[in-house]
């Protein structure tokens, strides 16, 4: 009777120990991308770690030393990724949702600063972002559920060791303008997707000005489209470098009015205009900034236009804005932004994507930049022209924008995937082509770095697979373990006593007999 119960009690806490209380598969791979790494200006930037080989644990838990800490979106902040770093985490792996439109506001800029926080300074430990589905949601829960019962747990695997190179070869073809956690996660809508279309529609709507001789103002228009925009604007640098350096004939040795660049434009009911150095009265620039404010404030009143002055810091290493390498060289420029802070998180977060763009506002931003240099151009308030005039009436179509945004993002545009993958071969490809529609003169440029002294450094394996598994923990090992021992400890007590027990047993069997 005692053997039996003995016998129904194990059973049942074996029974306890293998249960759990979500069922699911027992293995799932999926495809994990890695924080971005990269060396510039003589700082390393993101996660030098690539293998993971550790039990999965949620933020929520005390204790993560040498633990996998899964988070969603809204579990990952800030003091939690340092507590993480603090308690020598084996890795953090955050899962994002596909419907980014569905997070709030708030939990949104909680982890864009976050996320930006985390790729200022260098880590060892792994960083990876997976995309939800189904499957991980359902370990996600799992881990949260096994670290409340301990009855089960997640362990992840991802064994690829992180092969690292110098990108001593770089291509620079054109608008790589977002650095963010994940290389392939990085589509950049806002930042600069938004500078990029409103650039191509007002190379279409003044090529329709530019192909009459009666319409075709006194001005030369230039457009130029560089890489390396979040890498120190490394596209623009070199670009300038070789037409004010190198070449003997160039249009930037020639009395240039002012250079504008477009730098996040989706959204926002603010239009900032930084300047390195405020314009002075009757400058090109100045009557630029005139004809802008007069444009916004008879079409778009309630639009807050906004000038700000930040001086260059010869002493940092990297510039805050486009414009600010022409300003270096005498050229005057200025950035035209919905953001005021040029160290804003939207400008390299991987949640910067279609879902978070305002497209009646990119139309807005558009129209306002187009009018105000027709405006310029023509010098109609000089003309006595009523401030009403609208020289695109109609000619800059919501849709349009909608098509040329949903193309550059329908790819990551990292700089150093463009000239890898055949998608990305073709967008550099395509985008040369729609210039070409509109203007006469129109080159690619490659840039190649010192072999010697690179001007930043890539590293590689920036997606691998990783494994989930479902494992029992370690207090089933142990369980187990005393198992064992106590059967080894019974069979080595029936071989020692053996003559013993079978005088009993040979007793009793003759007493049954008789």
């Amino acid at each position: 009777m005692l053997l039996s119960v003995a016998v129904a009690v194990l059973l049942l806490c074996v029974q306890c120990l293998h249960g759990s209380a979500l069922p699911a598969v027992s293995s799932y791979e999926f495809t994990a991308y890695r924080m971005q790494q990269y060396n510039m200006a003589q700082q390393k930037h993101g996660c030098r770690g690539a293998i993971v080989v550790a039990e999965a644990r949620s933020a929520d838990e005390p204790s993560l030393t040498r633990r996998c800490v899964i988070m969603k979106v809204s579990d990952f902040t800030t003091e939690r990724y340092f507590e993480a770093q603090r308690q020598n985490a084996a890795a953090v792996l955050i899962l994002l949702p596909k419907n980014i439109s569905g997070i709030s506001h708030d939990t949104l800029q909680s982890f864009m600063v976050s996320e930006s926080e985390a790729l200022q300074k260098e880590t060892l430990m792994p960083v990876y972002v997976a995309p939800e589905d189904e499957q991980l949601l359902y370990m996600y829960e799992e881990v949260k559920q096994a670290a409340a019962t301990r009855t089960s747990s997640i362990f992840v695997r991802g064994n690829r060791c992180n092969r690292i190179y110098a990108c001593v070869v770089w291509r620079m073809d054109e608008l790589s303008k977002i650095i963010s956690q994940g290389v392939w996660l990085s589509y950049g809508a806002d930042s600069n997707g938004s500078g990029v279309t409103i650039l191509l529609e007002l190379a279409r709507l003044f090529q329709k000005l530019y192909s009459s001789s009666s319409t075709r103002p006194q001005y030369h228009l230039m457009f130029s489209l560089t890489g390396g925009g979040k890498y120190n604007f490394q596209g623009t640098k070199r670009w300038i470098e070789e037409n004010l350096d190198h070449a003997e004939s160039s249009l930037l040795h020639d009395n240039v009015a002012f250079v504008l660049c477009l730098d996040t434009l989706a959204n926002g009911d603010e239009l900032y205009m930084h300047v390195s150095r405020p314009p002075k009265p009757d400058t090109p620039m100045h009557s630029f900034i005139q004809h802008l404010e007069e444009v916004v404030s008879s079409r778009f009143p309630w639009v807050k236009v906004g000038l700000v002055h930040k001086k260059i810091n010869l002493v940092e290493s990297t510039v805050a804005w486009e414009h600010e390498r022409y300003s270096l060289r005498r050229i005057l420029g200025f950035t035209l932004s919905h953001l005021e802070d040029p160290k804003s998180e939207l400008r390299g977060s991987i949640l910067d994507t279609m879902s978070q763009v305002d497209f009646r506002k990119l139309k807005r931003n558009g129209i306002i930049i187009a009018e105000a240099l027709a405006w310029y151009m023509y010098n109609l308030s000089d003309k006595g022209s009523p401030k009403d005039v609208q020289v695109f009436k109609g000619q800059l179509v919501g849709s349009g924008l909608f098509c040329l945004l949903s193309f550059l993002t329908s790819i990551p545009r990292a700089t150093q995937l463009l000239d890898k993958e055949p998608s990305h071969i073709l967008l550099v490809n395509s985008l040369e082509h729609e210039f070409k529609r509109y203007l006469q003169q129109v080159y690619r440029h490659t840039f190649r770095q010192d072999k010697r002294d690179p001007d930043i450094t890539f590293f590689d394996q920036m997606n691998q697979p990783v494994v989930m598994y479902r494992v029992k923990p370690a207090a089933f090992d142990l369980f187990l373990g005393g198992c064992i021992a106590a059967y080894l400890g019974i069979v080595y007590y029936g071989i020692q006593n053996f003559g013993f027990l079978y005088t009993k047993l040979k007793a009793a069997v003759k007493s049954k007999q008789q």
